[in-house]
């Protein structure tokens, strides 16, 4: 299991290109539904949060971003 990031190093990572991309995308593909998904995790039921991201990220362009920002770590 990977140690988890500390704030400076999330940060970093969502202020690179790659991250401002992807936080644009998931933020125009998500829209209402992802922010009922993060409200009901914040509950405690992470099955909908779970299932928006897994739907947004799957796209050819969301893992060439994530894949970019794993290199940058």
């Amino acid at each position: 299991m990977q140690n988890p990031m500390n704030p400076s190093e999330l940060l970093k990572l969502a202020q690179s290109p790659a991250g401002q991309k992807l936080l644009t995308m998931l933020q125009q593909s998500g829209g209402s539904q992802l922010s009922a998904a993060m409200e009901q995790a914040a509950r405690g039921d992470m099955a909908p949060a779970k299932r928006e991201l897994s739907a947004l990220l799957s796209s050819p362009e969301a893992k060439r971003l994530l894949n970019e920002l794993e290199g940058s770590l």
